[in-house]
């Protein structure tokens, strides 16, 4: 399903993780996909409160959960730089679908990194 919102489509997603050779791209290519399938769910799925997009951020934030072993097992992981960022464009996308007032601390807090 390609994305709609124009703000998301632009968007480069973990920009600054691809930019350091420290996080592999193959694996940050997976937390770019679970960002653009968590855009694809609120499109879909259009919460009209911040329970309902906290239900989703936190289903992908549980996806990123898994993602740390890949990182490990790459000679990397989720640390200071990746959990901002990851941080920042979950908030990004909270923000570029109408729920500014998203808590970002909520949008992850389902996270283990």
């Amino acid at each position: 399903m390609p994305i709609v919102n124009q703000q998301i489509a632009g968007h480069a997603f973990l920009r600054p993780l691809y930019a350091d050779a420290y996080f592999p791209d193959h694996v940050v290519d997976k937390g770019r996909a679970i960002l653009l399938r968590l855009c694809e769910r609120i499109e879909a799925e259009q919460p009209s409160d911040l329970p309902a997009l906290y239900a989703l951020t936190h289903a992908a934030t549980e996806e990123f959960n898994l993602l740390e072993a890949e990182f490990e097992a790459a000679g990397s992981e989720i640390e200071t730089v990746a959990r901002e960022e990851i941080a920042e464009d979950f908030w990004f996308v909270a923000s570029a679908y109408g729920f500014a007032e998203a808590d970002v601390e909520e949008l992850i807090a389902t996270r283990e990194w």
